[in-house]
């Protein structure tokens, strides 16, 4: 079992950054890709960024390329998400995912509200 904690949401006014972080516990070995996704209120929850296990390979939603980034410590099973530029429309709820061993998990989520 596999549990996922995540950090560093909050309120930042437009143009600011925020840096969230998701710790994941378990014993954790092998190909995986963690990832962030994100759900405003009455929208579908959509992927943000994944990376993979090595690290080699990041992939990002289009409206978030150039001012977020994903990066992973696998010594700490962490996974982070830098976001500069913050516009009104990244405000949602913020949730971590790892895709293991053909399981999905996911954390609780972190509220990120930007201010105009």
């Amino acid at each position: 079992q596999v549990q996922l904690v995540e950090s560093g949401g909050g309120l930042v006014q437009a143009g600011g950054s925020l840096r969230l972080s998701c710790a994941a516990s378990g014993s954790i070995f092998g190909f995986n890709v963690m990832g962030w996704y994100r759900q405003a209120p009455g929208k579908q929850r959509d992927m943000v960024a994944t990376i993979t296990s090595s690290g080699d390979y990041a992939n990002y939603a289009d409206s978030v390329k150039g001012r977020f980034t994903i990066s992973r410590d696998n010594a700490k099973n962490t996974v982070y998400l830098q976001m500069n530029s913050l516009k009104p429309e990244d405000t949602a709820v913020y949730y971590c995912r790892i895709n293991w061993s053909g399981n999905v998990y996911w954390g609780q989520g972190t509220q990120v509200t930007v201010s105009s």
